[in-house]
């Protein structure tokens, strides 16, 4: 008898001890709120936090210690691996403000002048993220100069390059910024025409951005870009890259005709993107795009060109657009209302005479 008590004594010791176990268990293991699991992690050093399993959103301590190691160490790999982690952070809107109250975007704007083109890649992509947020933007521009001088200066289609283009791709997406891009337009356009397809479609959603301005527009129209440009409007050319390059032809129209006019500036010169796009050549491309396969390049390369009857009939010569007449621009001044577009007069000319003549809905108005 005395032996089976011992053994039910065991037996009670250890279904209390199991008891207290599963009490530990359930504590350590706890649930949060809708089910997920807390997990318990002891205190991450900074290095930790770059090793990419770190999975979770980073609080402000955290990103603190980040910056920290961003500013004291020179070992490539960790600020490369920082960089990384800051900018994957910055994906978040929260820490967007964060870091910047943490003062991050100097830190990691200091790294675009490194050397090393791995360091400044990621440096350039972290400060992307950041720049989605408007009042980042302000502290972020005082790069747009050093960011533009490495797009226009690095090697063609690098990685570098195509960083750069998408950050000042987010910044010119208001109008806040994009004077300062004035400088580089003809730059810009260089590259768009010496770099790849990736190349080529970051470059066009940059000059997208400055087309829908009307502040922006003489500076474009005044870049001094290759013939080679209006290749970009063949049938043939990816669509990404043609619907683009006729977006941006109809973007620069609408801010000609912002306030129902249009203004020419005779300070064009020969060689300029307004004598590209208004020339005879691109409306021949223009008008071929009536044929192509693709519905959406069809409407962008044939707007309304419906034209009505009018009493004012003026003749254009041969070899010359409509906007030209012996070699002088013709426009239209600013109390005349047009009611058609430039490629809708385009498309009305008749390509077998030598002398046209065109019926529109607009008045002509004086040569410049």
């Amino acid at each position: 008898m005395g032996g089976a008590r011992d053994v039910g004594w065991v037996a009670a010791g250890l279904v209390l001890a199991a008891g207290a176990c599963y009490c530990v268990y359930r504590l350590t293991r706890g649930r949060r709120r809708g089910g997920r699991r807390l997990r318990l992690r002891p205190s991450r050093s900074a290095e930790d936090l770059t090793n990419g399993s770190y999975d979770d959103v980073l609080n402000a301590e955290q990103l603190q210690k980040l910056l920290y190691l961003l500013e004291s160490t020179e070992d490539p790999a960790i600020i490369e691996r920082a960089l990384v982690t800051v900018g994957n952070s910055a994906a978040f809107s929260a820490n967007q403000v964060v870091i910047r109250e943490l003062g991050g975007i100097p830190v990691v704007g200091s790294k675009i002048n490194s050397p090393n083109q791995s360091i400044k890649e990621k440096a350039l992509n972290a400060l992307n993220n950041l720049s989605v947020n408007v009042e980042n933007q302000i502290k972020i521009k005082v790069y747009v100069n050093q960011v533009c001088e490495d797009v226009l200066s690095g090697p063609l289609n690098s990685a570098v390059q195509l960083a750069g283009l998408r950050l000042l791709t987010n910044m010119t997406v208001t109008n806040d910024h994009q004077h300062m891009l004035r400088s580089y337009i003809t730059d810009l356009f260089h590259v768009l025409l010496t770099g790849n397809g990736s190349t080529k479609v970051q470059v066009l959603k940059l000059l997208l951005n400055l087309s829908e301005n009307p502040a922006m527009t003489d500076g474009l129209l005044g870049a001094q870009v290759d013939s080679s440009f209006l290749s970009l409007y063949d049938g043939h050319v990816a669509k990404e890259i043609l619907l683009r390059v006729l977006t941006l032809f109809q973007n620069i129209n609408n801010c000609l005709k912002k306030e129902g006019c249009l203004v020419i500036h005779p300070t064009f010169t020969k060689g300029s993107l307004f004598y590209l796009l208004y020339g005879e050549e691109c409306a021949q491309k223009m008008r071929a795009l009536v044929y192509h396969q693709d519905a959406d390049v069809k409407e962008k390369g044939y707007p309304d060109t419906e034209m009505k009857p009018g009493r004012n009939i003026f003749t254009i010569e041969k070899g010359f657009s409509i906007w030209w007449k012996h070699g002088v621009p013709i426009g239209y001044s600013s109390n005349v209302h047009c009611k058609r577009s430039i490629l809708g007069c385009f498309n009305h000319l008749e390509d077998n005479s030598r002398q046209r003549q065109v019926t529109d809905s607009c008045l002509l108005a004086q040569v410049l």
